[in-house]
Protein backbone atom coordinates (compact mmCIF):
# COMPACT_ATOMS: atom_id res chain seq x y z
CA UNK A 1 0.00 0.00 0.00
CA UNK A 2 1.19 3.51 -0.78
CA UNK A 3 -0.05 6.91 -1.94
CA UNK A 4 0.51 7.76 -5.60
CA UNK A 5 -2.68 9.79 -6.09
CA UNK A 6 -3.59 12.44 -3.53
CA UNK A 7 -7.28 12.19 -2.56
CA UNK A 8 -8.85 15.27 -1.01
CA UNK A 9 -11.37 15.07 1.79
CA UNK A 10 -14.00 16.49 -0.59
CA UNK A 11 -13.40 13.68 -3.09
CA UNK A 12 -13.54 11.00 -0.39
CA UNK A 13 -16.62 12.61 1.16
CA UNK A 14 -18.43 12.54 -2.19
CA UNK A 15 -17.86 8.79 -2.59
CA UNK A 16 -18.98 8.03 0.96
CA UNK A 17 -22.16 10.03 0.42
CA UNK A 18 -22.88 8.15 -2.82
CA UNK A 19 -22.53 4.87 -0.93
CA UNK A 20 -24.78 5.99 1.91
CA UNK A 21 -22.08 5.83 4.58
CA UNK A 22 -22.56 9.21 6.18
CA UNK A 23 -20.14 12.04 6.85
CA UNK A 24 -16.36 11.61 6.60
CA UNK A 25 -14.74 12.01 10.01
CA UNK A 26 -11.11 11.21 9.11
CA UNK A 27 -8.97 10.37 6.09
CA UNK A 28 -5.37 9.14 6.31
CA UNK A 29 -2.97 7.83 3.67
CA UNK A 30 -1.51 4.37 4.30
CA UNK A 31 2.24 3.85 4.10
CA UNK A 32 3.60 0.51 2.91
CA UNK A 33 3.11 -1.77 -0.07
CA UNK A 34 3.88 -0.78 -3.63
CA UNK A 35 0.97 -1.15 -6.03
CA UNK A 36 -2.00 1.10 -5.24
CA UNK A 37 -3.05 4.27 -3.44
CA UNK A 38 -4.69 3.47 -0.11
CA UNK A 39 -6.41 5.52 2.58
CA UNK A 40 -8.11 4.76 5.86
CA UNK A 41 -11.47 6.54 6.02
CA UNK A 42 -13.87 6.72 8.96
CA UNK A 43 -17.56 7.63 9.15
CA UNK A 44 -20.26 7.11 11.78
CA UNK A 45 -21.09 3.89 9.90
CA UNK A 46 -17.64 2.37 10.45
CA UNK A 47 -14.02 2.26 9.32
CA UNK A 48 -13.09 1.71 5.70
CA UNK A 49 -10.17 1.28 3.33
CA UNK A 50 -10.32 3.32 0.13
CA UNK A 51 -8.13 1.98 -2.69
CA UNK A 52 -7.34 3.72 -5.97
CA UNK A 53 -5.85 1.33 -8.51
CA UNK A 54 -2.75 2.62 -10.25
CA UNK A 55 -2.07 -0.26 -12.65
CA UNK A 56 -5.18 -2.41 -12.77
CA UNK A 57 -7.91 -1.23 -15.11
CA UNK A 58 -11.67 -0.88 -14.84
CA UNK A 59 -11.92 -3.98 -17.06
CA UNK A 60 -9.65 -6.12 -14.84
CA UNK A 61 -10.95 -5.12 -11.43
CA UNK A 62 -14.34 -6.85 -11.25
CA UNK A 63 -12.49 -10.19 -10.98
CA UNK A 64 -10.84 -9.14 -7.71
CA UNK A 65 -13.76 -7.31 -6.17
CA UNK A 66 -16.35 -9.98 -6.90
CA UNK A 67 -13.92 -12.68 -5.67
CA UNK A 68 -13.74 -10.88 -2.33
CA UNK A 69 -17.51 -10.63 -2.18
CA UNK A 70 -17.85 -14.31 -3.13
CA UNK A 71 -15.45 -15.42 -0.39
CA UNK A 72 -17.11 -13.19 2.20
CA UNK A 73 -20.49 -14.68 1.34
CA UNK A 74 -19.00 -18.19 1.73
CA UNK A 75 -17.76 -17.58 5.27
CA UNK A 76 -14.14 -16.65 4.52
CA UNK A 77 -13.18 -13.53 6.53
CA UNK A 78 -12.14 -10.99 3.90
CA UNK A 79 -13.00 -7.31 3.39
CA UNK A 80 -16.28 -7.04 1.50
CA UNK A 81 -16.41 -4.32 -1.18
CA UNK A 82 -19.12 -1.75 -0.57
CA UNK A 83 -21.71 -1.75 -3.36
CA UNK A 84 -23.65 1.13 -4.80
CA UNK A 85 -27.15 1.44 -3.34
CA UNK A 86 -29.89 -0.45 -5.19
CA UNK A 87 -31.14 1.59 -8.11
CA UNK A 88 -28.14 3.94 -8.14
CA UNK A 89 -26.80 4.80 -11.61
CA UNK A 90 -23.74 2.85 -12.74
CA UNK A 91 -21.40 5.04 -14.83
CA UNK A 92 -19.65 3.60 -17.87
CA UNK A 93 -16.70 1.41 -16.91
CA UNK A 94 -17.96 0.76 -13.40
CA UNK A 95 -20.17 -1.91 -11.85
CA UNK A 96 -21.92 -2.20 -8.51
CA UNK A 97 -18.63 -2.74 -6.61
CA UNK A 98 -16.27 -0.65 -8.74
CA UNK A 99 -16.18 3.14 -8.43
CA UNK A 100 -14.10 6.04 -9.77
CA UNK A 101 -12.18 8.57 -7.65
CA UNK A 102 -9.79 11.20 -9.05
CA UNK A 103 -10.25 9.60 -12.45
CA UNK A 104 -8.91 6.25 -11.16
CA UNK A 105 -10.80 3.00 -10.63
CA UNK A 106 -11.51 2.67 -6.92
CA UNK A 107 -13.03 0.40 -4.28
CA UNK A 108 -14.15 0.85 -0.70
CA UNK A 109 -14.02 -2.10 1.69
CA UNK A 110 -14.63 -2.53 5.41
CA UNK A 111 -11.51 -2.34 7.57
CA UNK A 112 -10.75 -5.63 9.31
CA UNK A 113 -10.39 -5.92 13.08
CA UNK A 114 -7.09 -6.81 14.70
CA UNK A 115 -3.52 -6.37 13.57
CA UNK A 116 -0.91 -8.12 11.48
CA UNK A 117 1.46 -10.55 13.19
CA UNK A 118 4.94 -9.92 11.78
CA UNK A 119 6.61 -12.50 14.07
CA UNK A 120 4.28 -15.49 13.77
CA UNK A 121 4.52 -18.70 15.69
CA UNK A 122 3.20 -22.14 14.75
CA UNK A 123 -0.30 -21.27 16.00
CA UNK A 124 -0.53 -18.30 13.62
CA UNK A 125 0.73 -20.45 10.75
CA UNK A 126 -1.83 -23.14 11.51
CA UNK A 127 -4.63 -20.58 11.41
CA UNK A 128 -3.37 -19.29 8.05
CA UNK A 129 -3.07 -22.80 6.59
CA UNK A 130 -6.59 -23.70 7.68
CA UNK A 131 -8.15 -20.54 6.26
CA UNK A 132 -6.17 -20.67 3.02
CA UNK A 133 -7.50 -24.17 2.32
CA UNK A 134 -11.03 -23.00 3.11
CA UNK A 135 -10.61 -20.07 0.74
CA UNK A 136 -9.45 -22.38 -2.06
CA UNK A 137 -12.45 -24.65 -1.60
CA UNK A 138 -14.84 -21.70 -1.31
CA UNK A 139 -13.61 -20.31 -4.64
CA UNK A 140 -14.25 -23.53 -6.57
CA UNK A 141 -17.56 -22.23 -7.91
CA UNK A 142 -16.37 -18.67 -8.53
CA UNK A 143 -17.28 -18.17 -12.18
CA UNK A 144 -15.07 -15.26 -13.24
CA UNK A 145 -11.69 -15.97 -14.80
CA UNK A 146 -8.52 -13.91 -14.98
CA UNK A 147 -4.97 -15.26 -15.18
CA UNK A 148 -2.34 -14.55 -12.58
CA UNK A 149 -0.97 -11.33 -14.08
CA UNK A 150 2.36 -11.87 -12.29
CA UNK A 151 2.69 -15.48 -13.47
CA UNK A 152 5.08 -17.21 -15.88
CA UNK A 153 4.36 -14.95 -18.86
CA UNK A 154 5.28 -11.89 -16.78
CA UNK A 155 8.44 -13.59 -15.50
CA UNK A 156 9.56 -14.25 -19.07
CA UNK A 157 8.94 -10.61 -20.00
CA UNK A 158 10.57 -9.15 -16.88
CA UNK A 159 13.80 -11.13 -16.51
CA UNK A 160 15.44 -9.39 -19.53
CA UNK A 161 14.44 -6.00 -18.09
CA UNK A 162 16.10 -6.55 -14.71
CA UNK A 163 19.21 -8.42 -15.90
CA UNK A 164 21.28 -5.23 -16.37
CA UNK A 165 20.94 -4.55 -12.62
CA UNK A 166 22.30 -7.95 -11.53
CA UNK A 167 25.82 -9.22 -10.97
CA UNK A 168 27.06 -12.35 -12.76
CA UNK A 169 26.04 -14.74 -9.98
CA UNK A 170 22.55 -13.28 -9.73
CA UNK A 171 22.09 -13.27 -13.51
CA UNK A 172 23.11 -16.92 -13.73
CA UNK A 173 20.69 -17.84 -10.94
CA UNK A 174 17.72 -15.96 -12.39
CA UNK A 175 18.25 -17.25 -15.94
CA UNK A 176 18.60 -20.83 -14.71
CA UNK A 177 15.52 -20.62 -12.51
CA UNK A 178 13.41 -19.12 -15.28
CA UNK A 179 14.44 -21.95 -17.63
CA UNK A 180 13.56 -24.49 -14.94
CA UNK A 181 10.14 -22.95 -14.32
CA UNK A 182 9.34 -22.96 -18.04
CA UNK A 183 10.27 -26.66 -18.08
CA UNK A 184 8.03 -27.40 -15.08
CA UNK A 185 5.11 -25.47 -16.58
CA UNK A 186 5.30 -27.60 -19.74
CA UNK A 187 5.05 -30.89 -17.81
CA UNK A 188 2.02 -33.14 -17.50
CA UNK A 189 2.39 -33.13 -13.70
CA UNK A 190 2.02 -29.36 -13.64
CA UNK A 191 -1.04 -29.54 -15.92
CA UNK A 192 -2.64 -31.93 -13.42
CA UNK A 193 -2.39 -29.53 -10.47
CA UNK A 194 -5.76 -28.42 -9.02
CA UNK A 195 -6.35 -24.76 -9.69
CA UNK A 196 -8.77 -21.92 -9.23
CA UNK A 197 -8.88 -18.36 -7.94
CA UNK A 198 -5.94 -17.74 -5.58
CA UNK A 199 -4.73 -14.84 -3.42
CA UNK A 200 -1.11 -15.11 -4.68
CA UNK A 201 0.24 -12.55 -2.16
CA UNK A 202 -0.69 -13.90 1.29
CA UNK A 203 2.16 -12.38 3.28
CA UNK A 204 2.25 -11.65 7.01
CA UNK A 205 1.08 -8.09 6.51
CA UNK A 206 -2.02 -9.24 4.59
CA UNK A 207 -3.57 -11.20 7.47
CA UNK A 208 -5.15 -9.85 10.65
CA UNK A 209 -5.38 -11.45 14.09
CA UNK A 210 -6.96 -10.89 17.46
CA UNK A 211 -6.47 -13.01 20.57
CA UNK A 212 -3.14 -13.99 22.13
CA UNK A 213 0.15 -15.34 20.79
CA UNK A 214 -0.78 -18.77 22.17
CA UNK A 215 -4.39 -18.67 20.92
CA UNK A 216 -4.56 -16.31 17.96
CA UNK A 217 -7.87 -15.67 16.22
CA UNK A 218 -7.55 -14.99 12.50
CA UNK A 219 -9.91 -12.13 11.64
CA UNK A 220 -9.26 -11.87 7.92
CA UNK A 221 -7.20 -11.94 4.74
CA UNK A 222 -6.95 -8.76 2.66
CA UNK A 223 -5.18 -7.16 -0.34
CA UNK A 224 -6.47 -9.46 -3.08
CA UNK A 225 -5.19 -7.30 -5.94
CA UNK A 226 -2.60 -9.84 -7.12
CA UNK A 227 -5.23 -12.59 -7.21
CA UNK A 228 -5.84 -14.66 -10.32
CA UNK A 229 -6.49 -18.17 -11.52
CA UNK A 230 -3.44 -20.32 -10.82
CA UNK A 231 -2.59 -23.57 -9.09
CA UNK A 232 -3.59 -23.82 -5.45
CA UNK A 233 -0.10 -25.22 -4.84
CA UNK A 234 1.53 -22.00 -6.06
CA UNK A 235 -0.65 -20.02 -3.63
CA UNK A 236 0.36 -22.34 -0.79
CA UNK A 237 4.03 -22.03 -1.76
CA UNK A 238 3.90 -18.21 -1.79
CA UNK A 239 2.37 -18.35 1.68
CA UNK A 240 4.96 -20.78 3.04
CA UNK A 241 7.76 -18.62 1.61
CA UNK A 242 6.75 -15.79 3.92
CA UNK A 243 5.11 -17.31 6.99
CA UNK A 244 7.40 -20.31 7.49
CA UNK A 245 10.92 -19.02 6.90
CA UNK A 246 13.59 -17.25 8.90
CA UNK A 247 13.52 -13.69 7.56
CA UNK A 248 17.22 -13.05 8.10
CA UNK A 249 18.48 -16.06 6.14
CA UNK A 250 15.50 -17.21 4.07
CA UNK A 251 15.88 -20.72 5.54
CA UNK A 252 12.89 -22.97 6.24
CA UNK A 253 11.47 -22.92 9.77
CA UNK A 254 10.49 -26.54 10.33
CA UNK A 255 7.92 -26.01 13.11
CA UNK A 256 6.02 -23.25 11.31
CA UNK A 257 6.17 -25.14 8.00
CA UNK A 258 4.69 -28.26 9.59
CA UNK A 259 1.98 -26.27 11.36
CA UNK A 260 0.87 -24.50 8.19
CA UNK A 261 0.98 -27.59 5.97
CA UNK A 262 -0.76 -29.85 8.50
CA UNK A 263 -3.57 -27.35 9.04
CA UNK A 264 -4.01 -26.83 5.30
CA UNK A 265 -4.14 -30.58 4.62
CA UNK A 266 -6.62 -31.17 7.41
CA UNK A 267 -9.06 -29.20 5.23
CA UNK A 268 -7.75 -30.06 1.75
CA UNK A 269 -5.18 -32.86 1.48
CA UNK A 270 -2.56 -32.37 -1.23
CA UNK A 271 -2.66 -34.65 -4.26
CA UNK A 272 0.33 -36.82 -5.19
CA UNK A 273 1.19 -34.40 -8.01
CA UNK A 274 1.13 -31.49 -5.57
CA UNK A 275 3.44 -33.28 -3.16
CA UNK A 276 5.93 -33.95 -5.95
CA UNK A 277 5.86 -30.40 -7.23
CA UNK A 278 5.86 -28.50 -3.92
CA UNK A 279 9.67 -27.92 -4.03
CA UNK A 280 9.35 -26.55 -7.59
CA UNK A 281 6.48 -24.23 -6.62
CA UNK A 282 8.40 -22.96 -3.59
CA UNK A 283 11.16 -21.99 -6.02
CA UNK A 284 8.54 -20.43 -8.33
CA UNK A 285 7.13 -18.33 -5.51
CA UNK A 286 10.59 -17.09 -4.57
CA UNK A 287 11.40 -16.23 -8.20
CA UNK A 288 8.12 -14.34 -8.63
CA UNK A 289 8.74 -12.05 -5.66
CA UNK A 290 12.47 -11.62 -6.32
CA UNK A 291 11.53 -10.43 -9.80
CA UNK A 292 8.79 -8.06 -8.69
CA UNK A 293 11.01 -6.56 -5.99
CA UNK A 294 13.84 -6.08 -8.49
CA UNK A 295 11.37 -4.36 -10.80
CA UNK A 296 10.02 -2.07 -8.09
CA UNK A 297 13.45 -1.31 -6.61
CA UNK A 298 15.27 -0.46 -9.83
CA UNK A 299 12.35 0.96 -11.83
CA UNK A 300 10.29 2.71 -9.15
CA UNK A 301 7.23 4.91 -9.59
CA UNK A 302 6.90 8.18 -7.72
CA UNK A 303 4.69 8.09 -4.62
CA UNK A 304 4.26 10.39 -1.67
CA UNK A 305 4.42 7.41 0.72
CA UNK A 306 6.49 4.47 -0.51
CA UNK A 307 9.08 2.11 0.96
CA UNK A 308 10.34 -0.35 -1.67
CA UNK A 309 11.20 -3.84 -0.42
CA UNK A 310 14.74 -5.19 -0.54
CA UNK A 311 14.97 -7.60 -3.52
CA UNK A 312 17.84 -9.53 -1.93
CA UNK A 313 15.46 -11.13 0.57
CA UNK A 314 13.79 -13.35 -2.03
CA UNK A 315 17.12 -14.05 -3.70
CA UNK A 316 18.12 -15.60 -0.37
CA UNK A 317 14.83 -17.52 -0.19
CA UNK A 318 15.36 -18.91 -3.69
CA UNK A 319 18.91 -19.98 -2.90
CA UNK A 320 17.69 -21.72 0.26
CA UNK A 321 14.91 -23.51 -1.66
CA UNK A 322 17.54 -24.77 -4.12
CA UNK A 323 20.01 -25.82 -1.42
CA UNK A 324 17.50 -27.51 0.90
CA UNK A 325 14.33 -28.61 -0.97
CA UNK A 326 11.30 -29.23 1.24
CA UNK A 327 10.02 -32.80 1.29
CA UNK A 328 6.52 -33.85 2.42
Amino acid sequence: MAVYTEVSEDEARALLHRLGLGELSSLRGIEGGIENTNYFASTPEGDWVLTLFERLTHAQLPFYLHLMKHLAQHGVPVPEPRAKPDGAPVPAGEDDLLHTVCGKPAALVNRLRGKSELHPGPAHCAAVGDMLARAHLAARDYDRHQPNLRGLAWWNETVPVVLPYLDESQATLIRGELAYQNHVAASSAYAALPRGAVHADLFRDNVMFEGTAEQPVLTGFFDFYFAGVDSWLFDLAVTLNDWAIDLASGATDAARTAALLDAYQAVRPLTDAERRLLPAMLRAGALRFWLSRLWDFHLPREASLLKPHDPRHFERVLRQRLAAPLTT
